[in-house]
């Protein structure tokens, strides 16, 4: 049953980045592209996303288990450090460079377009060398 509900919860979202337009690389640039020709539709997507996850997140953090009876594991952290800054730079950074975030990149290999193939490389290496520097940091 887990397996089927990750199976149809990751089909409904796939869906939903490629409906909103979040796997068009010229649409997300066009978004993050304020001084020239914004295009603000991805705003509303977001702002959407927001008003649907919010009552979800505040009934979840009421409950122990989910309704399939798997333990919550809700964030804790509220600390904003030096890390989560540039960790999020970085991510904007890539986001702004290629026009993929990682839902939307692996959601974009099923065109088997080339663009994805490399970002999602390029996501997983630096993955790899993240996960090496902190076995070496520790």
């Amino acid at each position: 049953m887990r397996i089927l509900m990750a199976l149809i919860t990751g089909l409904v979202f796939g869906i939903g980045l490629i409906v909103s337009g979040m796997t068009n690389p010229a649409k997300v640039l066009g978004f993050l592209d304020l001084a020239g020709r914004w295009d603000p539709s991805l705003a509303l997507v977001m702002a959407g996303a927001i008003l649907v996850a919010l009552p979800a997140f505040r009934i979840a953090a009421k409950r122990r288990q989910s309704l399939l009876g798997e333990p919550m594991y809700l964030p804790t952290a509220t600390r904003i450090d030096r890390r989560l800054v540039l960790g999020s730079l970085a991510f904007g950074a890539g986001w702004g460079l290629a026009g993929f975030c990682p839902g939307p990149a692996l959601a974009s290999l099923a065109t088997g377009a080339v663009q994805p193939l490399i970002f999602c490389a390029a996501m997983l290496a630096g993955m790899g060398i993240f996960e090496l520097l902190e076995r070496r940091r520790s």
